[in-house]
């Protein structure tokens, strides 16, 4: 099994509550993790530990589980809500006919995700700067830190556009600050500001990859700051730095695709050449439910069975594509692993991605928290980044050579001038299934016309954010706007 970084416990003193969020009573703290201020910035040891927490709030329910499927998926032609006709799962029937609305469940959970990760990446960077602990390691962790904090900015911006940016350490007590910062949303534009400050900073303190012992593989790079910056300038249109920063991953000598497509989401993908950044899981602390709410659904009863690719996603391929097959499981079939998928799972597809196999990968019958990786940033996606960007600036051979790249690695021949349609058809089957199609369509502006073509009514002007959550609004006492909902 390939050595993983694995995330620490949180320090109770410094991380114990969150911002805009409920309790977040599930910090797996130890009885002795309880010091004071004093004690913790006399042991710099306690630096390390400090960020590991940061890390670890990657692996709790509210960020990459059941919501996040939600609304980054079922919404999306990619995929239909599945389970069961009577299983709504709270709101993910809403979330497939594009019905939703500001109290629903999902919303709320992503947002205090989010900001209570937030919360701790401000926490760990004002006590790291008072720590006293090498400057390397130093200005490396807070890179890291910088990075994560970037990242769930980027989920929030995507998902809601104008949001509340909350920086430094806020006391909770202070009803001042929090009234005119944690309860005032900033317009998107200074949001984006913000991400691409925090990544620019981190891309000067992080290492590269390969200058990670085997101890800390998993951790935020260089590579994985650049290549998040890209996809931030893509996002706005920013063709020419897009183009550029991506480029930037592409000649740093540090990532590859693999030669099978279909390893890249297996265990035997975890942190290999084509893996840029991904939640690191283990059985004893994985990614809660993340696997189980996709698992196949019935007997043998293999999960909860929800976000099941569409017909439309897997009628969309070309003849003979192997990424459909490595994508979408299909019942009954012979599982890669020599597992058969019987006739009485409940549905006919599943997201093969989000498979964890029983009897090939690491496996301890814990289905709430399974040892598989979450990929957030794949070499694939910057090779794509850099296609997109290329075109919109003219660079044709090189949007051919790259385009040419995906194609190869899955025996599919060459498109001697691909068009921007033919980009985001690469971009849909090479990343579908990861959370990545309703951004893409809402960014690009297909998001109408493809979900017509799904059945689903896309509102423009209303549907490219999600709404503000009520219980936020509330909890503002009204300080926070509503979007067009």
């Amino acid at each position: 099994m390939n050595k993983k970084f694995i995330y620490g416990s949180v320090i109770t003193l410094l991380l114990a509550g969150a911002v805009l969020t409920s309790c977040d009573d599930d910090l797996n703290v130890e009885p002795n993790n309880a010091l004071t201020e004093d004690d913790f910035l006399n042991n710099p040891d306690n630096a390390v530990q400090l960020v590991n927490g940061v890390y670890n709030k990657m692996l709790d329910f509210n960020m990459y589980s059941f919501s996040w499927i939600g609304i980054t998926s079922i919404t999306s032609d990619d995929a239909d809500k599945g389970s069961s006709t009577s299983d709504t799962g709270t709101d993910k029937h809403k979330m497939d006919a594009l019905t939703f609305d500001a109290s629903d469940l999902s919303f709320n959970e992503v947002w205090e995700g989010r900001y209570a990760g937030i919360y701790r990446a401000n926490n760990a960077i004002f006590y790291l700067d008072q720590l006293q602990i090498d400057e390397t390691l130093k200005s490396r962790l807070i890179g890291e830190v910088k990075f994560l904090r970037a990242f769930w900015y980027f989920d929030l911006v995507r998902c809601f556009g104008d949001v509340p940016i909350v920086l430094g350490n806020i006391d909770l007590n202070d009803t001042e600050t929090i009234n005119n910062v944690v309860f005032n949303r900033r317009p998107k534009a200074e949001v984006y500001a913000q991400i691409e400050e925090d990544l620019e900073d981190a891309i000067l303190r992080l290492p590269l990859k390969t200058q990670y012992s085997p101890n800390d593989l998993g951790r935020a790079t260089q590579g994985a700051a650049q290549a998040l910056l890209a996809k931030v300038y893509l996002y706005q249109q920013k063709w020419q730095l897009a183009y550029d920063m991506a480029g930037n991953v592409i000649t740093s000598g540090q990532y590859d695709l693999m030669d099978n497509y279909a390893d890249v989401w297996r265990q035997v993908g975890e942190n290999q050449e084509e893996s840029i950044f991904e939640v690191q899981a283990t059985l004893t602390k994985g990614i809660i439910q993340y696997t189980d709410v996709q698992g196949p659904r019935g007997t043998p009863d293999l999960g909860w069975g929800f976000n099941t690719p569409s017909v439309s996603l897997a009628n969309s391929y070309a003849a003979g594509d192997p990424r459909r097959e490595a994508t979408i499981m299909f019942v009954p079939s012979t599982l890669w692993d020599g597992y058969e998928a019987p006739t009485t799972w409940a549905n006919p597809r599943y997201n093969y991605k989000a498979y964890q196999s029983s009897i090939a990968e690491p496996w301890n019958g814990n289905k709430a928290e399974t040892a598989k990786n979450l990929r957030l940033l794949k070499y694939s996606d910057v090779l794509l980044i850099r296609a997109e960007a290329g075109f919109h600036i003219g660079m044709t051979t090189e949007v051919k050579n790259r385009i040419k790249e995906i194609r190869d690695r899955v025996n599919l021949p060459v498109i001697e001038a691909p068009t921007l349609q033919d980009i985001y058809n690469e971009r849909r089957w090479e990343m579908a299934m990861e959370h990545e199609r309703w951004f893409d369509l809402v960014r690009t502006g297909q998001a109408a016309s493809a979900m017509a073509a799904n059945g689903k009514n896309f509102i423009v002007g209303k549907h490219e954010v999600f709404p503000i959550p009520q219980a936020q609004i509330v909890a503002s006492g009204g300080r926070l706007s509503q979007n067009n909902y």
